[in-house]
């Protein structure tokens, strides 16, 4: 999926658990488990405003496009 996201980086920049964010967010450690590891097919803007005022970040912070071709290139 081109969509990335970052939250991974974005709780390692704030020094947040998994944990501590759930509890911020509402969230279920799960279903915050699969948004963190890229394996979620979408996000509500609820969901997504929750983690930008939890992480205080921009939506920007967390979701990142890499078109296929992007990913395909050899470093």
């Amino acid at each position: 999926m081109p969509i990335i996201v970052n939250l991974d980086v974005m709780m390692a920049k704030r020094k947040m658990s998994l944990n501590e964010l759930s509890e911020k967010v509402e969230l279920t450690l799960s279903n915050l488990s699969i948004l963190k590891t890229g394996k979620a097919k979408a996000v509500r803007f609820s969901t997504l405003e929750a983690i930008c005022k939890a992480l205080e970040c921009q939506p920007g912070d967390l979701l990142e496009f890499v078109s296929e071709d992007e990913k395909a290139k050899p470093d």
